[in-house]
């Protein structure tokens, strides 16, 4: 990508994309196009022919896309598999029809078998059954990677995929029935503490081990990748290393001052037992991750108090 070249990134009021759009406007890109939900409804077909023809991107950044943890995707599956379906269907076709030089795709790492072995690898992709919780979420992101994958084999187009693993930073979602499980724990415990509760309850065991990257961090890959990789095959973008749900909590609650319990509610689902990625691909091609999780948590509590208890 060049300075001046015009890049969509779509999504760019999301974790990931306005991560994305720091990161471009800090290395000096000037020429950045978006369009917010109410501007340009990415499900419809016409519209996102029609916003494509007009502006015409040379390069598109694809963080747009309905997401959510465990109680939404429990909750709304049929919201995640189609909305998700149809807005990577519609930007990956039309980007193909009006020239664009690169696209990149971002996945999940849920698109890898529940059972898959750890660190999980690139090529462990279909080789098992998937985490039933957010099945239809993986199910269309999979759809995704074979699309762009398919469009390179039959159009000679350079759209590549790479699969994040759990994410947090600025601009997250800290709603307690669809975020995922950091923001959602810095929400529990920021309000726990504000009410002197006693305790805070943590769905599941606490036992389940997640690996998580900052959200500048995961930018920073996308912008390094979509100037340095040309391949079909997918690449992992995470940090190589874990922490159990208990830690976290524990991490978490150190981090917002809270002084109470934590307690587990053993009922409530567990999910996946593990999801690490192997980033030995990445590390190869000359990207690592620098922010360290201490770190990103505190940065994005502080977030969370600036921006998100300012809208309430």
């Amino acid at each position: 990508m060049k300075f001046h070249s015009k890049i969509y990134i779509a999504g760019h009021r999301g974790l990931v994309g306005s991560a994305i759009n720091r990161r471009l406007e800090q290395e000096g890109y000037t020429n950045l196009i978006y369009r917010t939900s109410a501007e340009l409804d990415l499900r419809n077909q016409l519209e996102v022919e029609k916003f494509f023809s007009m502006e015409q991107p040379e390069y598109v950044f694809l963080a747009a896309a309905k997401v959510g943890g465990i109680v939404a995707n429990n909750t709304y599956p049929a919201d995640f598999i189609r909305d998700n379906l149809m807005i990577q269907n519609n930007i990956i076709d039309a980007a193909y029809r009006n020239g664009v030089k690169k696209l990149l795709f971002l996945g999940s790492t849920c698109i890898y078998p529940k059972f898959a072995p750890q660190p999980m690898k690139e090529e462990y992709l279909l080789t098992g059954e998937l985490e039933p919780t957010n099945e239809p979420y993986a199910i269309a992101k999979i759809a995704g990677i074979k699309m762009c994958q398919s469009y390179n084999r039959q159009y000679g187009t350079k759209y590549i995929s790479v699969m994040p693993t759990n994410l947090y930073g600025p601009n997250d979602n800290f709603d307690l029935q669809s975020s995922h499980v950091l923001p959602a724990l810095i929400r529990k415990f920021h309000e726990a503490k504000q009410a002197n509760a006693e305790f805070v309850e943590v769905w599941g065991t606490g036992t389940p081990r997640r690996e998580f990257l900052y959200s500048d961090d995961l930018a920073d890959a996308c912008v390094y990748l979509m100037n340095h990789y040309e391949s079909d095959e997918i690449v992992n973008i995470g940090v190589g290393s874990d922490i159990s749900i208990k830690e976290l909590a524990e991490l978490v609650s150190s981090t917002v001052g809270f002084e109470g319990a934590i307690t587990f509610n053993t009922s409530k689902p567990d999910g996946t037992p593990r999801k690490l990625v192997d980033v030995s691909k990445l590390n190869n091609l000359g990207w690592k991750s620098s922010t360290a999780l201490e770190v990103g948590i505190k940065q994005a509590y502080e977030w969370f108090l600036q921006s998100h208890l300012a809208k309430a």
